[in-house]
Order: structure tokens, then C-alpha cells, then sequence
């Protein structure tokens, strides 16, 4: 059976989508709620914006794993030959470098206005490039900076796993020992890295992550997959270790945050690291298994709203800061109250339906792509999105 033959197998798995869903809600909690961990750290419920705040961040961490996922799923059985090199690296211009582009201007713009008004041309120009080339332009940038890091890594990665097969079942320890030697050698002043989380190596486990069950993933779905038919006292026993891990790595990563932010204690920064580490690396593949369990329930509304989410969940990615950057303008002028508390909700439910009807609205223009990426295409009663946001 030839290589082509294989990928056309491969089948679809509008569950993705489901995932996008999860991580982009995971994204805005985080956002909409890291003034509230400075603002709120005297209420009584600041341990439950701490929460929101530190569990949710799985986001990122998902959204680089679901990528390389992809990639791999797709491309590892296709002859890697000139022609798909150079159709890979098209999209991504088209569809990931200048929205990029786009809104790394648009951000930069925005805060030249209210906060350089006065600053020359000259340094204008050099700060934007600068900012342009580090991941800086705003704040959540950052995430697409590392995205094209290992985009142009991605060719060569799959190169080699192709040549060597056997080295993809090693992905994973791989991807934990060049990402942990970045970390030790930065904080012990072996390299020195400014802004060490703008570089793909900090994130490199996820990758590999990715990599390995995106290859495997037709030969391993059943370790994978919660299902009944799928169940044997193995698989039963590795997805409950898989929780406890989950929960209880996050549930420590919660704490270390909350005494540190309220004064009570503060650990070593590799703790830091390694609770965030174990909590977002198995919160990568509890949410693939939520995705597929709730898909498996049927196509509900709750699974159509969500597989639309995440369907635009790139475009909303992009947008969303802007949105809690006007509400950010209008603070309650009360002490700390439950209007408050109801003032940050609202800063979420804006972020998450304001982005989600911009780029809703934007697909159905030929041209969104130039902001938003590749887009699905509405379609008159769909339940879901014919195609990821993100472009294989």
C-alpha cells in the first residue's frame, strides 16, 4: 500500500474542534482574570480568581500540542517531497505569518496612540520591527511566535522521524529533555534567554506531544479514547492515573500561586516550572479525551456551540485582548463588591461572545484569512465547522 493510499485512510476528527474549544475558554479565563490577581488579592474571593486564573492555563500549552497534533496526524504517511514543503510553507504565510502581521500592527498602533503619542518615526519603526520579530507587539502574541518557531522546524523534524521511525517513540522523553535543559541552563546562567516563555524550546514537550500521538495516533486511539468498548483493566487503570495526575497537578499548581501571591511563602522557580509542567502536559490529553467523550454523547447543542468556538478559536485568539482592553476603561468606582466580582464575569462573556461574533461575522467575507486565518466556511444548517481554523 503506497504512502498516499495510507494518508487518505487517515479519518477526520471534527473532535479537534471540541479541543480548540476548551483551550481558547482556558485562554480568556486567564486573561480576563490577571488584572483580578493583582486588583482582588485583599477579597474574599481571590482564591477563587487565582483559581480561574493558574488551573485555566492549560490554553496555550493545548493550542501548541493540538498544532503539532495536526501537522504530524496529516502529514507523516505523505511523501515529504519539494512540492509539499513548499505548500506547507504557503499556508502558513498566508494563513498564520500575516495575520500575525496584521495584528501585531493593529495592537502596536493602538498603544503608540494612547501611550507614544509623541515618540519620532525613526523610533516608531524600530520599535514595531522589534517587537515584530520578538513576539511582543501585545501581550498573547507571543503564542504565534512560538507557532512559526516550530513551523520552520517542522519540516525537519518530520524528516527525521520519517528516516528514523523508531526515534518517534522516543518524541516525548526527547521533547522533555531539550525543553527542561533550556530551563536549567537559563536559570543557572549557562545561556541567558530574556523572556525565556517567547521561545519554542520552552514549550517543547508539547510538540513532541504532539508529534508522537499525531504518528501513533490510528495504532494507540484506544489508550487514548474513553470509550466503553475500549475498556480493559489496563486502559481503565492508565486514564484514572491520567486524572489524578491531572487534578492533582493542577490542584498544587493552584496553591504554590495563591501563597505566593498572597505573601504567605515562595517556592524556588523550578517548582514553579514542574508543577506547570506535569499540570498542563496531562491537561493536553484529559481535554482530548472531555472532547471525545462529549462528542461520543451526540451532537447536543452544547457540542455545536463549542465545535463552532473552536472553529474560530484562532480568529478569537487574535481579537479577544482588544475587547478586555476598551472594558478595562470602565472599572466599577466602588470598593471591592459583588459588582466587582459580576464586572469581571463581564469581562469574560465580552471577550469570549464579542471576539466570537467578530470572527463569526468575518467568515462569511472572502478576505478574512488576512486577519483571522483560515476560517471555516458558514454553512446554512451545519451543527459544526467543515474545517479547523488552523490550516493543516
Amino acid at each position: 500500500m503506497s504512502q498516499t493510499m495510507t494518508a487518505e485512510k487517515r479519518e477526520r476528527l471534527p473532535e479537534l474542534n471540541l479541543v480548540r474549544c476548551i483551550a481558547i475558554l482556558g485562554v480568556l479565563s486567564v486573561h480576563s482574570t490577571s488584572f483580578a490577581t493583582v486588583d482582588m488579592v485583599n477579597s474574599g474571593m481571590y482564591w477563587l480568581y487565582n483559581f480561574f486564573n493558574i488551573f485555566m492555563k492549560f490554553g496555550t500549552p493545548t493550542f501548541i500540542f493540538l498544532s503539532s497534533f495536526v501537522l504530524f496526524y496529516n502529514y507523516y504517511t505523505r511523501p515529504l517531497d519539494k512540492k509539499l514543503v513548499l505548500g506547507f510553507y504557503k499556508k502558513r504565510l498566508l494563513y498564520i505569518l500575516i495575520p500575525y502581521f496584521m495584528f501585531s500592527l493593529f495592537y502596536f498602533l493602538i498603544l503608540h496612540v494612547v501611550y507614544y503619542p509623541d515618540r519620532s518615526l525613526i523610533d516608531t519603526i524600530v520599535s514595531f520591527t522589534t517587537k515584530l520579530f520578538t513576539g511582543k507587539a501585545y501581550t498573547h502574541l507571543y503564542f504565534v511566535f512560538i507557532n512559526m518557531q516550530f513551523y520552520i522546524m517542522f519540516p525537519l523534524v518530520l524528516a527525521l522521524f520519517k528516516k528514523v521511525p523508531s526515534l518517534v517513540k522516543w518524541a516525548v522523553p526527547i521533547g522533555l529533555a531539550i525543553q527542561w535543559g533550556f530551563i536549567l541552563m537559563n536559570k543557572y546562567g549557562v545561556i541567558s534567554v530574556a523572556n525565556k516563555g517567547s521561545w519554542s524550546l520552552s514549550y517543547f514537550a508539547y510538540f513532541m506531544l504532539g508529534a508522537c500521538l499525531g504518528v501513533y495516533f490510528p495504532k494507540i486511539k484506544e489508550w487514548i479514547v474513553i470509550r466503553r468498548s475500549y475498556a480493559t483493566p489496563g486502559k481503565v487503570t492508565a486514564w484514572t492515573m491520567l486524572w489524578i495526575v491531572w487534578i492533582c497537578a493542577g490542584l498544587a499548581h493552584v496553591y504554590i500561586w495563591y501563597l505566593n501571591r498572597k505573601g504567605i511563602a515562595v517556592y524556588d522557580s523550578l517548582w514553579y516550572e514542574f508543577l506547570w509542567n506535569i499540570h498542563t502536559f496531562s491537561a493536553a490529553l484529559v481535554l482530548f479525551q472531555i472532547a471525545f467523550l462529549l462528542y461520543g454523547n451526540g451532537k447536543s447543542a452544547l457540542v455545536r456551540t463549542m465545535s463552532k468556538i473552536g472553529g474560530l478559536s484562532f480568529g478569537i485568539y487574535l481579537i479577544h485582548p482588544f475587547f478586555l482592553l476598551v472594558y478595562r476603561e470602565f472599572p466599577p468606582q466602588t470598593g471591592i463588591s459583588i459588582l466587582h466580582h459580576l464586572w469581571y464575569v463581564g469581562g469574560f462573556l465580552l471577550a469570549l461572545i464579542g471576539s466570537y461574533i467578530v470572527v463569526g461575522l468575518a467568515s462569511h467575507f472572502s478576505k478574512s484569512w488576512i486577519l483571522f486565518g483560515n476560517l471555516p466556511k458558514p454553512q446554512r444548517g451545519a451543527g459544526e465547522p467543515k474545517k479547523p481554523n488552523l490550516p493543516a
